[in-house]
């Protein structure tokens, strides 16, 4: 079991344009609605594939009730815990050639209680009668919630495999809490590292310099370039090929499959890379589905290769 929270869950809406302009009337060529956010769409990806996982976040007013309908819908573990705010709704504008340009509302505020209450949530799931395998903190939190909130969370699991995905001071705060991975994308690294990522090697370097913070593993995603994992035991590049319609979830698919490999070592990246790559060839938020897999498509480099290839790049 895979326990996901998603502290500041949405309701996504995905339209797609021939092309973006300002200030016209702009006719959609297709449009998507999923339950949102970045925990819920690791349970998505993780549900669709047949491993067991339940979405725990904290829901309210209408948009919240037609999140939780549609993951009832589609046979989506969750458990919702009621707030008092309204969850928000988030807008991706998707152009032909993959370009996105996302509208992201704040979300509600979480009263102290309120936050309370979530992680009571989660510690039942992480510690009940199905143990959890992994326990995921993602996204953005709401307004008002302390930096600390996915620290918090990882040291009131004692002994539980965290993974974090998020940004920003809440990233440089979980990662001194000492989570079994993080999941940082390219400039997500180089803010929570205080350093410029232009080669393989500048994200090698930063991601051991947050493992000398306390994280046991980084996986770096890097959009077209693929994903860098930095470890206790090595150090992998990789890469997939992908025909690009909306990279919107990519990250989480990566997240998602890299985890139900067990979330260590080169096979785990591999399988990670295979379900982003996947996610970026559908629209919308989809998660993709083992028939939308190409696992041959995917390459991994271990470390002496990939040394050579530092040096290649640069």
């Amino acid at each position: 079991m895979i326990v996901t929270v998603t502290v500041n869950p949405s309701l996504d809406r995905t339209v797609e344009v021939p092309s973006l302009e300002r200030g016209a009337v702009l006719r959609a060529v297709a449009g998507h609605l999923d339950a949102g956010g970045k925990g819920v769409n690791v349970t998505r990806a993780l549900t669709a594939h047949g491993h067991a996982s339940v979405a725990v976040l904290p829901v309210g007013g209408p948009v919240g009730r037609q999140l939780v309908e549609l993951l009832v819908a589609q046979d989506i573990p969750v458990d919702a815990v009621p707030i008092a705010g309204a969850t928000r709704s988030n807008v991706s504008i998707v152009e032909p050639d993959g370009t996105v340009t996302k509208i992201n509302e704040p979300g509600a505020a979480l009263t102290g209680e309120e936050q309370a209450f979530l992680l009571a949530a989660i510690r039942a799931r992480a510690t009940g009668l199905s143990a959890a395998s992994w326990v995921v903190g993602a996204g953005s939190l709401p307004p008002g919630t302390p930096t600390s909130y996915y620290a918090d969370l990882t040291r009131a699991l004692p002994g539980a495999r965290v993974a974090i995905d998020t940004s920003g001071p809440a990233l440089v705060e979980a990662v001194k809490a000492g989570p079994a991975v993080v999941k940082p994308n390219r400039e997500e690294l180089a803010e929570a590292a205080s350093g410029d990522i232009a080669t393989l090697g500048d994200v090698v370097a930063a991601a051991q310099a947050l493992r000398g913070l306390g994280v046991g593993a980084v996986l770096a995603s890097l959009g077209a370039d693929g994903a860098v994992l930095v470890g206790e035991h090595g150090v992998w590049h990789g890469e997939a090929a992908a025909v690009p319609r909306s990279s919107v979830g990519a990250g989480d698919a990566l997240l998602a499959g890299f985890l139900a490999a067990d979330g260590h070592g080169p096979s785990a990246l591999a399988e990670g890379l295979a379900w982003a790559a996947a996610a970026v060839s559908l629209p919308g938020s989809r998660m993709p589905c083992p028939a939308d897999l190409r696992r041959a498509d995917v390459r991994v480099h271990d470390t002496p290769d990939l040394a050579r290839r530092l040096g290649e790049r640069g």
